[in-house]
């Protein structure tokens, strides 16, 4: 399985705090991200997203099919993250768009296979995925991508 981690971009300070919206640097970062992925999820993903506005704002600029989650929304557990991806069960990828602390302790227990406080910095993406070798299966980071090192199209980032 693999499991596509997207801490939502920049948003305002504010309260309600589900009702915080992207800043305009928050949309910039989206735009970018959501070009990487666009270019590089398998087609049959699924997308799964928090119900803050923030987390909305950021899925919207990958413009693929998702579907609002519950038991992402910002106060819930790592244990109800990997319950909602189906973790390890899944058949196909999964991209959850969400929130800090829960998609830290959610990297920690996959990569380091304990409870750690990771910090995912803003519009970042964590890509876990697994491998089998003979009866052990292992996690391992696949990717961290963030989106000031992403290129938008037509430009290349100097060597």
């Amino acid at each position: 399985m693999e499991l596509i981690l997207w801490r939502h971009a920049e948003a305002e300070l504010g309260e309600p705090d589900e009702g915080r919206a992207l800043t305009p640097k928050g949309h910039k970062q989206a735009a970018k991200m959501a070009e990487w992925l666009d270019r590089n999820l398998p087609e049959s993903c699924r997308i799964l997203v928090s119900p803050a506005t923030r987390t909305l704002q950021t899925v919207e600029a990958l413009k693929r099919k998702y579907k609002v989650h519950a038991d992402l929304a910002p106060d819930m557990s790592a244990a109800d993250l990997l319950r909602a991806a189906n973790w390890p069960d899944s058949r196909e990828p999964v991209l959850i768009v969400g929130h800090q602390p829960t998609l830290g302790l959610v990297a920690a227990q996959l990569i380091a296979g304990q409870a750690q406080e990771w910090s995912l910095r803003k519009a970042n993406v964590w890509w876990i995925a697994q491998r089998e070798r003979g009866d052990v299966t292992t996690n391992y980071l696949k990717a961290v991508i963030a989106p000031e090192l992403v290129a938008t199209a037509g430009k290349q980032h100097p060597r």
